[in-house]
Order: C-alpha cells, then sequence, then structure tokens
C-alpha cells in the first residue's frame, strides 16, 4: 500500500492521519463481506440530528454482479472512470430529505450522511482497504438507473477495494497518487471570535 502519512502541525490521532483518497486499486481482489459489513457498521454508528440516520448506501460489487456494477460505473464522469475501473466494489451514498418521525424537511441529511461516509472512510482504512470519495457522476442518471426516491438526494460515489500499483494509473494520476498531501494552515479555516481571525 502506497502508505501517504499525513505531515500534520500538530499531533491527531493515527488513524486519522493514515486516512486518504487513493486511486489505484487491485484489479484481482475482492472485498470480504465481512469487511464491507464492518464498514456499514461503522457508518451506521455515525452521529445525526434526533437520531434519524438519514443516510441509504446502494452498494454494486463487481465480483458479484458485474452487469450491476457497469451500470453504476457508467453514471461516473469519464475522468473518474479512467481509475475506478479496478475497483472492487462501487457505493453511493444517499441522503434523506426529510424526518422519518414526522416528514418535515431534514436540511441536516446530507451533513449527517457525510458524517457516516466518513465513518466508513475511517474503518476502510483500518482494514488495511482502500476507500476514495467521489462528487464527479450523474446524480439525475444514478437516479433514474436505481430508482432511487425523489425525497433522497445521491450526496457522493464511493470506490472501494484493495490497494493497488501506482503504475497501474495514467501518468496524472500517478503523480497525484505519489505526490505529497497538503493542506492549507488551520489560521485559514478555523476562526476565534470574529469571521476571518485566525484561531491560534
Amino acid at each position: 500500500m502506497n502508505d501517504k502519512v499525513a505531515s500534520t502541525s500538530e499531533p491527531i490521532h493515527e488513524l486519522l492521519a493514515r486516512r486518504w483518497s487513493p486511486r489505484a486499486f487491485d484489479p484481482d481482489k475482492p472485498v470480504s463481506k465481512e469487511a464491507l459489513t464492518s464498514l456499514f457498521e461503522a457508518a451506521r454508528w455515525a452521529p445525526s440530528c434526533f437520531n434519524d440516520q438519514p443516510w441509504r448506501y446502494l452498494v454494486w460489487d463487481r465480483f458479484g454482479d458485474k452487469a450491476a456494477w457497469e451500470r453504476a460505473f457508467g453514471c461516473l464522469v469519464e475522468g473518474n472512470q479512467a481509475w475506478v475501473q479496478y475497483a472492487a466494489v462501487l457505493i453511493a451514498a444517499i441522503a434523506g430529505s426529510e424526518f422519518a418521525r414526522n416528514g418535515k424537511p431534514n436540511r441536516w441529511g446530507q451533513y449527517d450522511s457525510g458524517a457516516a461516509s466518513e465513518n466508513m472512510c475511517l474503518q476502510a482504512t483500518a482494514l488495511g482497504l482502500s476507500i476514495h470519495q467521489m462528487g464527479g457522476f450523474d446524480a439525475e442518471k444514478l437516479r433514474a438507473e436505481f430508482q432511487i426516491p425523489e425525497s433522497f438526494t445521491p450526496v457522493a460515489m464511493i470506490a472501494l477495494g484493495h490497494p493497488g500499483d501506482p503504475n497501474s494509473l495514467k501518468e496524472s494520476y500517478r503523480e497525484m497518487e505519489l505526490g505529497p498531501r497538503e493542506r492549507r494552515p488551520l489560521g485559514e479555516h478555523f476562526y476565534s471570535d470574529s469571521w476571518e481571525n485566525p484561531f491560534s
């Protein structure tokens, strides 16, 4: 596995430092049902407003039902298809827009679904799997292809598999795969007491 531990400005948990978004997947190695169930259990325990748990996930296993996987793959933008083709599993993260308890609008549904997806990513990292979330997909095509109700919004596609060889990637993606991980300084995103007053 291409180990890209973050070079943090302050100490953080090693699992957080190891989580990143690789694009190289082993094309010949499936993800076990036990591993998938572990990821989904991690997502299940994410926090949500009123414990509504608005997330839903559609899962396609290339080794289990390749035709269904290919239908999901066809909803990705071309740039993502170039490297996702080797992922063992595709997952769609879908957020509910109404509270199950009363049918009222839930404006936190996408926020909560993102938390569940991050739990999934951290569990995948703990298991030594590669996982990469994507915004580059046709949400309406996905909705039509898989009959997703109007009250649910596809918010991300997720590629999952075992780590692969970066040399299998096109040059531009290979450079990103092997290049350093970077983040802007804390003060650009975290403010104390007033807007744009950097936290220090």
